[in-house]
C-alpha cells in the first residue's frame, strides 16, 4: 500500500512501502534531449571473456544522462591501441568514438583500457586504464563513462557515484547502497521494522537514516565501510528527517520534544539538540543550502504544507513555494540554483523543479505518485521514487524532463532514494 506524502510528513505512517532486493535493475531510457552528442561505442576487445560488457555499460550510462545518443557503425571490435578508420564513424553520423580492451591478469584482476576519439576533428582525446577485481568491473565502466562525459560536456560525470535506497520484502526492510545506475546493490542494514529517510554524509562514508526498531522513529548514523552505526537522536517522542550540513559537522533533524514537530540542529557526533525556531506549526524535512548558511524545510504554518527557507539562527523565515496548495520533499542542486520538490496537482503527486534565481517552475514528471527527489552530485540528473503501470520504481530525469530512465526491480517496491556525493 502506498501512503500520501503528507502522512509521512506528519509521521503518522509507520509502514512505508519499500521493495525488493537482489533483483538486477533494468535501465529503460525514454525521451530525446534537445541537443545530444552522437557517439559510437566499439565493442571492447576481450570483453566477451569478462563478467561485464564494458562498452554496453558505458553506453547505458551516457544515454541515461540525456546528453548523448548511441550511433551504430560497422567499425567492428577495437582496442585502445588501434587507430580506427574514423571515416566509417563520420559517415554513420558520430561525433565521437569510444574504444578499448578488457584483459584478465595473472592475479585474477582485469585490466580495462580505453580511448576516446574526436571523429569530426580526427583527434585522440586521451584515455585511461584500470586494474580492478572482477567485482569492480562495473565501477571501471562507470569511470570510463565519467571520463567521456567530462571530455565532451565540460562537466564532471557522476556515473561512478552511489545511491542509497530502501526496500521491503515480506516483513523485512533493507537499506541498500548501489551504483548510480542501481546495479551492484549491497545491503547496509536489515530490520523487521521500517527504515526511512536515508541521507548521505558529504564525504560519502556515512548514511543517516530513521529506524523504527525501537517501536518509534529514531535516527542512526551508519558507517558504510565498517557497517558500524551509532545512535544520534533518540529523544522523547519522534526523531526523524535527518539532513547533513555541507561540512558534515551538523545534522538537522525533526523532533517532537515539547510537542509538535520542530526543527533542531545536532552535532554529527551526538549531543544535545539546539532548537532552530519557535513555531506552533509542523516544521519538518530540512535540507541545507549548499553554502551551509540556510535551511530549506516544509511547514504548514500557512495552513497547508509549503517549502520555506530560514538562516541557521532560525531567523529571516521566508516562504519559497507559492504555486499549488501542497508542496513537500525539498532537494537542492549542488550549485544552489535548483529546488526539486513534490507538488500535489489535481490529486497527483508530481516532481517539480524551481529555478531559484528566476522563480520559474517546471513539472518534469509524467507520473502521478512521485516521492523523494535527490540530485546527482553534478546537478544534471534527479533520482526519485514513483509508480509506473502499478509498480514501484526508481527514475532518473534530466532537469528539463525530456529524458528519463526507469530503474526497476523484477518485483516489489523500491523507495526512498538518495544520491551520494562524489568520492573524496
Amino acid at each position: 500500500m502506498r501512503f500520501a506524502p503528507w502522512l509521512k510528513f506528519v509521521f503518522i505512517c509507520v509502514a512505508l512501502a519499500c521493495g525488493s532486493s537482489w533483483a538486477q535493475f533494468r535501465v529503460e531510457v525514454s525521451g530525446v534531449g534537445l541537443t545530444q552528442v552522437p557517439v559510437s561505442f566499439a565493442p571492447f576487445k576481450g570483453q566477451d571473456g569478462s563478467p561485464q560488457k564494458i562498452s554496453d555499460i558505458v553506453r547505458a550510462d551516457l544515454e541515461r544522462s540525456g546528453q548523448f545518443r548511441a550511433v551504430v557503425a560497422a567499425g567492428g571490435v577495437l582496442d585502445e591501441l588501434t587507430l580506427p578508420n574514423l571515416s566509417v564513424y563520420r559517415q554513420a553520423g558520430a561525433d565521437a568514438l569510444v574504444s578499448g580492451s578488457v584483459n584478465k591478469l595473472a592475479d585474477g584482476r582485469f585490466d580495462v583500457r580505453f580511448r576516446l576519439w574526436d571523429v569530426v576533428k580526427g583527434q585522440d582525446m586521451g584515455g585511461q586504464s584500470f586494474a580492478v577485481a572482477p567485482a569492480d568491473l562495473r565501477l571501471a565502466a562507470h569511470r570510463v563513462a565519467d571520463y567521456v562525459y567530462e571530455k565532451l560536456t565540460g562537466d564532471k560525470g557522476a556515473f561512478s557515484t552511489r545511491i542509497a535506497y530502501v526496500t521491503k520484502a515480506a516483513q523485512r526492510y533493507q537499506l541498500w547502497v548501489a551504483d548510480a545506475d542501481g546495479e551492484n546493490p549491497l545491503p547496509a542494514l536489515a530490520s523487521a521494522e521500517p527504515i526511512i529517510s536515508p541521507a548521505w554524509s558529504p564525504d560519502g562514508n556515512q548514511l543517516a537514516y530513521v529506524s523504527f526498531e525501537s517501536r518509534k522513529p529514531v535516527v542512526y548514523v551508519h558507517n558504510v565501510s565498517s557497517g558500524k552505526r551509532r545512535l544520534i537522536a533518540n529523544f522523547k517522542g519522534s526523531n526523524s528527517a535527518p539532513a547533513w550540513s555541507p561540512d558534515g559537522k551538523t545534522i538537522a533533524v525533526t523532533l517532537s520534544l515539547g510537542g509538535g514537530s520542530q526543527l533542531f540542529l545536532l552535532n554529527a557526533n551526538g549531543g544535545e539538540p539546539r532548537r532552530l525556531m519557535q513555531s506552533g506549526s509542523i516544521d519538518t524535512e530540512p535540507v541545507f543550502a549548499p553554502n551551509g548558511n540556510s535551511l530549506y524545510f516544509v511547514s504548514d504554518r500557512g495552513g497547508s504544507p509549503q517549502i520555506y527557507r530560514a538562516n541557521l539562527a532560525g531567523q529571516n523565515v521566508e516562504r519559497v513555494t507559492f504555486t499549488g496548495s501542497y508542496n513537500i520533499s525539498p532537494a537542492l542542486s549542488p550549485d544552489g540554483r535548483w529546488l526539486a520538490y513534490i507538488s500535489r496537482v489535481g490529486g497527483a503527486f508530481k516532481l517539480h523543479l524551481m529555478d531559484l534565481q528566476s522563480g520559474e517552475i517546471r513539472s518534469v514528471s509524467d507520473s502521478s505518485a512521485d516521492e523523494s527527489p535527490s540530485f546527482a552530485p553534478n546537478g544534471r540528473l534527479v533520482v526519485y521514487a514513483t509508480q509506473q503501470l502499478g509498480k514501484e520504481a526508481l527514475m532518473t530525469t534530466t532537469l528539463d524532463g525530456s529524458v528519463k530512465a526507469r530503474l526497476s526491480g523484477q518485483s516489489g517496491d523500491i523507495r526512498e532514494p538518495h544520491w551520494g556525493p562524489f568520492a573524496r
